[in-house]
């Protein structure tokens, strides 16, 4: 049996402003744009990758969602502990230099880890909480 993974989801308050961060910040590929009434979800990966996407979803879009849950689910959106992802680079210097000129949010300058990587943090613009390892072939 081969098990891989497919997709991951993140939630998007705004899907242009995710977008824009995915596509023109961290260079990722578009692979789909899909809308249903007032909801989109855009999937996207990066270039030359194969299998594994993330797809960006409307927070909540479950209909067995409560309206309890769903403000529980904006405020820790709000405060970046809902959701998040580790991506990784081979040039962490040249992608954290990308990500600060494009006026991302930074949580953490590149940094040597106790535990042995190299990282950085910043916040997508729904506050999830992006880590991007650097990683040597």
């Amino acid at each position: 049996m081969n098990i891989t993974i497919h997709s991951s989801f993140l939630p998007h308050k705004n899907p242009d402003a995710s977008l824009a961060f995915y596509r023109d910040v961290l260079g990722f590929e578009v692979l789909g744009d899909v809308g249903y009434e007032a909801m989109r979800w855009i999937t996207v990966r990066p270039p030359g990758l194969t299998g594994a996407s993330i797809v960006l979803e409307p927070p909540a879009a479950d209909p067995g969602v409560t309206d309890e849950e769903r403000t529980t689910i904006a405020e820790m959106m709000a405060k970046g502990t809902y959701s998040g992802v580790l991506l990784a680079t081979d040039d962490l210097d040249a992608t954290f230099e990308r990500v600060e000129a494009a006026n991302a949010e930074v949580v953490q300058e590149p940094s040597d880890q106790d535990w042995g990587v190299r990282d950085f943090a910043v916040r997508d613009p729904a506050g999830n909480l992006i880590r991007i390892r650097e990683v040597h072939a």
